[in-house]
């Protein structure tokens, strides 16, 4: 790049992440949000059509963390690739199109991010008179079948199975007192997907 032209993208990028008050600053009076937001700024000046950014809402405040996500929102719109490492999950599901899940240091499964957590729903039931083998009959619906007393609850990867749920229950002469899906959030998918023994 042209020093002419350095000069200008700064400029540009330092208004991008609202530091432009502190261009005469040095980096070591920042504090930990500000220096991720100038980080984001350097891996933005030569206009990369590739970004890599490894937990770039760590330490910000909410604002910072929205300002963040619209850059990254505003970049996929003019065609960049962002490549985004973070734990926090919830800022993956706001932000991303398709996620990969990673479990000591393996892709264990890549999906887009749509269709992942809009197809896994948590069904809960409450529901009296079923033994251990009619509880046990829901597995032909779902995954992850658990009963603690009168509260199930499994995983489907289809809200259309809610109404077979519903006939199998009374079928089965089942007092249903109520029967509430939930979808997953990309937590709890983390949490099925890699367990309990974490990723990374």
């Amino acid at each position: 790049m042209s020093a002419t032209r350095v000069k200008s993208r700064i400029g540009e990028l330092l208004d991008l992440v609202g530091l432009t008050a502190f261009c005469d600053k040095q980096l070591r009076t920042f504090s930990k949000g500000m220096l991720q937001r100038i980080g984001l700024a350097q891996a933005l000046l030569n206009d990369p059509a590739l970004v890599f950014l490894d937990e770039p809402t760590s330490g910000l405040d909410p604002v910072g963390r929205r300002l963040v996500r619209d850059i990254i929102r505003d970049l996929r719109a003019r065609g960049t690739t962002v490549f985004l490492n973070s734990h926090l999950l919830s800022e993956v599901e706001i932000t991303c199109d398709r996620v990969a899940f990673i479990k000591h240091g393996e892709v264990i499964r890549v999906s887009e991010l749509k269709s992942l957590v809009n197809g896994a729903t948590r069904v809960t039931i409450r529901a009296g008179g079923l033994t251990a083998p009619k509880i046990a009959g829901l597995s032909e619906w779902g995954g992850d079948v658990r009963a603690d007393g009168d509260h199930i609850t499994l995983t489907v990867a289809d809200e259309r199975a809610l109404p077979a749920i519903a006939r199998y229950l009374i079928a089965q002469n089942a007092e249903v007192y109520a029967l509430e899906p939930q979808h997953l959030s990309l937590e709890d998918l983390f949490i099925q997907i890699v367990g309990t023994d974490g990723g990374l």
